[in-house]
């Protein structure tokens, strides 16, 4: 199911396949209605309805890439969806409607000095899909068009998984495998659009749900590369789940944050935290959307998030499956 979603393209404002993907997964174990804004939010009944109403949610929009105008002698000029950095995309190779096409950028032997120094800005780059004027990539391409990033999802190494759109399809995998569970009470799972555009989807499902209790499903960057020590690493690999404190966007609720580390202490699961006050996820919008919302976010550590290459490890995703199965046996309480 992972390598489904990730392969699906779906950019914020784009996530129709995902989204008909997951309706596919989920219809017929819960209730869902599709909102405006084209979020899922699905009502999945448990043994049990309980005083407290709880939320779990995931996005399912990725970084892109939107095509912001065409040059005379057809190439592509293009603007990031999300948070992007250049420094990923260049020589990459892109598809656009069913159409390659490769990232350019100058030629080495042609740039100045302080241009060999810095990173070129999205200005300076184009997409060539092979076109030789602007009639030909009119012919296939029209301006607004979404382009992403072309990735194979492949396992490596031990236990390794490399992907495109890993951030946030394995949230979208672990709630539509709740949803296919039986669950001791009646809970609320949202599948959210445009997270990577500034929270917007979750800002309207959490109004619409107006949960007590909100478990955010995310990936978050890890930093334990070669050379990174101590708290720069942030998170990493093979420690799993990470459960935050505080980001850029949200403080954490202390009790939710102090109950998901006593479960996974009693349970022997493995469990991290987030040494750096850095990124936000739908929490952000969650936390302070119509009455106000108990936040708790519980991430997959994911290195060289936000490119053709992010990387996860299995037993990231087994540690963090059982962590939420656990965590909605005590959140009632």
């Amino acid at each position: 199911m992972l390598k489904e979603l990730c392969l699906l393209n779906g950019t914020s404002g784009d996530e129709s396949k995902v989204r008909d993907y997951i309706i596919n997964q989920i219809n017929g174990y819960c209730e869902y209605t599709v909102d405006n804004l084209g979020s899922i939010i699905a009502l999945k009944k448990g043994a049990k309805t309980p005083s407290k109403k709880v939320m779990l949610c995931a996005h399912m929009d990725e970084v892109g890439f939107i095509i912001t105008s065409i040059t005379d002698d057809g190439y592509l000029k293009f603007s990031p969806v999300g948070g992007i950095d250049s420094k990923v995309c260049l020589d990459r190779v892109i598809e656009i409607n069913g159409v390659k096409g490769v990232i350019g950028v100058k030629p080495v032997h042609q740039l100045t000095e302080s241009e060999k120094d810095s990173t070129p800005e999205f200005s300076k780059l184009y997409i060539d899909i092979g076109a030789e004027n602007r009639e030909q990539a009119e012919a296939l391409v029209d301006l607004g068009d979404y382009a992403y990033f072309s990735s194979e999802y492949y396992e490596f190494g031990n236990g390794f998984i490399k992907s495109k759109a890993l951030d946030d399809r394995i949230g979208c995998m672990l709630l539509i495998e709740l949803i296919k569970s039986d669950l001791e009470y009646d809970t609320y799972f949202c599948f959210n659009v445009q997270e990577e555009v500034g929270l917007r989807g979750a800002s309207c499902t959490s109004y619409s749900v107006g949960a007590d209790i909100s478990i955010v499903l995310e990936a978050t960057t890890a930093g334990d590369l070669c050379g990174v020590s101590g708290g720069e690493r942030v998170c990493a690999l093979g420690d799993g789940p990470v459960v935050s404190f505080m980001d850029r966007r949200t403080i954490y609720d202390k009790e939710l944050y102090s109950l998901a580390f006593d479960i996974a202490k009693a349970n022997g699961v493995k469990i991290q935290t987030k040494t750096a006050i850095a990124g936000g996820n739908d929490a952000g919008a969650i936390q302070t959307s119509g009455k106000g919302s108990r936040v708790l976010a519980v991430s997959l550590p994911c290195r060289y998030i936000h490119s053709a290459a992010s990387v996860v490890k299995i037993s990231d995703i087994k540690e963090t499956r059982r962590l939420i199965s656990l965590l909605l046996t005590k959140i009632y309480d």
